[in-house]
């Protein structure tokens, strides 16, 4: 007798055995569901799948196969060039960093009959450890990109690192690596749009994930079928938890995308040979909407359909999470009405609940105790701007995380929900800051559009700017030049091989 039977209670088993005697099979067989039921309260799960309708995955795949360059409008070119450029600069400032050393020396350890190249390193490793290296540096400073929806948020640029290598390996072309880049925010941000990953607890890679296989499949030519395969493929296996970014944060903060993309490399891999993954992946009976999705099916708006998604994603000012962008901001401005911090009683931060639940919803945020708490911290950050006028990554590490000056004035840092921050919280990041000093005097300062914002976007020279001290820290100034002027022109390239050149230190 097997476990499930064991499962079942005897006087059950005997009025089912009844009713399949008196009714014959067929009747047994109808009969079995509500049976089954009447030990689940909530009832089975169900196929979401619609009769001659595609599923979720293969509208995806249809779309990434079918979309070319010259359906790009310009100025999307343009943007996607912007963030290409900002992405590598924020790879070159974080190769240093420990878990990108870490990583580094993981991908020395194996090799491949058609390597991979990591950046900055110029190491030559397996596809996967290439991605996940390259990821990694992409990551490890929070500089790069962010896109916020309305249940949840996320940094759509770490699926770069999973397009550098399948368009290194398989010849493609500047105009190949700005199509793959489109495709992937358009994935990323028409699931996240819907998708209330912060109230169901997954961790962004889960979604970066997707996107990451199916730009890369892209690159690396899959068929409708092939992309289909690798997107079950992957949504079935890769479903992260946001654990790793509550409290004191670990170096999963840096490596969950990247990892993400090292098994979507595999994934697009294992399609291309021709291993199959469940059609289903989304509706089926045990798939992502009835399990992972509280048995809510979702429809995404048509890929493709304006705005494109790359283009509501923005820049950060700051080596900061994306949620105290504004804040920072704010902070910023509001220095000009001190002469030092010590005139402060008290700074009000009124912002969102979804930003409280990222950055400030823990004592932790207060007294950080490692890099990856610090950077994720609104009051902690907010004290660094008011006692030394700048932000930098260099605040997140000891002395600073252990001064208790600048803590005390930490501690002066309120954050308080604000009701039309939620609101707004899809189109903006609402940021009320009210500094209160000693004196009795109360300055204001309010903040919608962080600069960065796309809709309070930096300049070409401001995204050089920040490109450069990123990059001068660690290759010299003529060849920071020349990789600008490669990325400037990345539409006109016939491959990347040159780009991930120079940057090697």
């Amino acid at each position: 007798m097997s476990n499930e039977e064991n499962q079942i209670p005897n006087s059950t088993r005997r009025q089912f055995l009844t009713q399949l005697a008196t009714t014959g099979a067929a009747a047994g067989a109808a009969v079995a569901l509500p049976v089954m039921a009447q030990n689940n309260s909530e009832g089975p799960r169900m196929s979401q799948a619609v009769a001659n309708q595609p599923t979720l995955s293969q509208t995806i795949a249809d779309y990434a196969f079918n979309l070319k360059y010259e359906d790009i409008p310009p100025e999307v070119v343009r943007t996607t060039k912007r963030i290409i450029l900002d992405t590598i600069g924020c790879a070159i400032g974080g190769h240093t960093a420990g878990p990108a050393r870490i990583a580094q020396k993981l991908a020395d350890h194996v090799s491949a009959k058609k390597p991979a190249t990591v950046m900055c390193t110029g190491q030559k490793t397996t596809p996967e450890m290439a991605v996940f290296a390259n990821g990694v540096m992409i990551r490890y400073l929070d500089f790069n990109d962010g896109y916020i929806a309305a249940g949840g948020s996320g940094h759509p640029s770490d699926s770069l690192a999973a397009l550098l290598t399948p368009a290194e390996l398989n010849g493609r072309s500047g105009r190949d690596l700005i199509t793959a880049m489109v495709l992937t925010y358009e994935v990323f941000g028409r699931i996240l749009d819907p998708l209330k990953t912060r109230m169901m607890g997954l961790d962004q890679s889960t979604v970066l994930g997707l996107a990451s296989v199916v730009g890369a499949g892209k690159l690396m030519g899959l068929t409708k079928e092939q992309l289909t395969n690798a997107i079950g493929i992957t949504v079935g296996a890769n479903t992260a938890l946001n654990q790793g970014r509550v409290g004191t944060l670990s170096n999963f903060k840096s490596y969950s995308c990247a990892d993400a993309s090292r098994k979507a490399i595999f994934s697009a891999q294992m399609a291309q040979a021709g291993m199959t993954g469940p059609q289903e992946v989304y509706e089926g009976r045990d798939g992502f909407f009835n399990v992972i999705n509280n048995k809510k099916a979702f429809k995404i708006a048509a890929m493709g359909s304006a705005p494109l998604r790359i283009t509501l994603a923005f820049t950060k000012r700051f080596a900061l999470g994306q949620y105290s962008q504004t804040v920072a901001q704010a902070a910023m401005e509001a220095r000009a009405f001190i002469k030092n911090a010590d005139e402060i009683a008290e700074i009000n931060l009124n912002v969102s609940r979804g930003a409280i639940h990222v950055m400030a919803a823990s004592p932790d945020k207060w007294r950080p105790q490692t890099h990856e708490t610090a950077d994720h911290s609104m009051p902690y950050s907010t004290g660094v701007i008011f006692m030394y006028g700048s932000l930098d990554e260099n605040y997140y590490e000891d002395p600073y995380l252990h001064d208790e000056k600048l803590l005390a004035l930490v501690a002066k840092v309120k954050v308080i929900p604000s009701e039309e921050a939620d609101r707004r919280e899809a189109e903006i990041n609402l940021c009320d800051l009210e500094l209160v000093l000693k004196s009795g005097a109360r300055h204001k300062v309010r903040v919608e559009y962080h600069r960065g914002h796309s809709k309070n976007p930096m300049t070409d020279a401001e995204m050089e700017e920040k490109f450069r001290g990123l990059a001068n820290k660690h290759l010299q100034a003529d060849r920071v030049d020349a990789l600008l002027k490669q990325l400037w022109s990345l539409e006109s390239l016939p491959g990347i091989d040159n780009i991930l050149a120079l940057t090697r230190v």
